[in-house]
């Protein structure tokens, strides 16, 4: 699990350093590239205490969260209209010929990041390589991201299917709430962002 985040991490703290190398973005591409970089940032900040190499601080932690929530759900998807892929944006035009899956996870990373900014008094559980905590098999796994249209592909996709609500990722250590909210950017990356070269 911890391998998992320090993954997500550093996909994510990648985004803002793709950001900041498009300075021909303007209007709503620029914003949107923006939003992605400050949650980039935030990860950065967050990821070391997760890893035990900085000092545990729930403050940073609830205001990484909120961060997350500021660019989370409809915040997010108001800034993909269509026609606004194509440099300099990264976004794949799977952004727009999968829209429900996209907006699913915008909505999913909303509530994920509600339960991440409650579970941050919670303090770090030490997951360690401990694969067996509710989040573990989610990163690249069927079970969240894959073909499971029914449950990703649904406006009320929170408690359905077997997806977790902010009330159960508050009960959680920090450490598995951050696990769990950063692997939706993962997947939401792995699906829609076009890498760079």
């Amino acid at each position: 699990m911890k391998k998992t985040t320090i993954a997500a991490a550093v996909l994510i703290a990648g985004t803002a350093v793709a950001a900041f190398a498009h300075s021909g973005a303007t209007g709503i591409v620029k914003e949107r590239m923006d939003a992605m970089a400050a949650m980039g940032k935030a990860v950065k900040t967050v990821a070391p205490m997760m890893r035990g190499e900085t000092a545990y601080d729930a403050k940073i932690v609830g205001d990484a969260a909120r961060l997350f929530q500021q660019h989370a759900g409809e915040s997010m998807t108001k800034l993909f209209p269509e026609g606004t892929g194509g440099m300099p944006s990264e976004a794949k035009d799977e952004v727009w010929t999968d829209w429900d899956r996209f907006a699913a996870l915008a909505n999913q990373l909303e509530e994920y990041s509600e339960g991440l900014k409650r579970a941050a008094d919670n303090g770090l559980g030490g997951m360690g390589g401990n694969t067996s905590t509710d989040g573990a098999s989610m990163m690249g796994g069927g079970s969240m991201m894959g073909s499971d249209t029914t449950m990703m592909g649904g406006s009320t996709m929170m408690g359905s299917g077997g997806m977790m609500d902010a009330a159960a990722i508050a009960e959680m250590p920090a450490d598995a709430a951050f696990a769990m909210t950063t692997q939706v950017c993962s997947a939401c990356h792995e699906r829609f962002r076009a890498e760079e070269d």
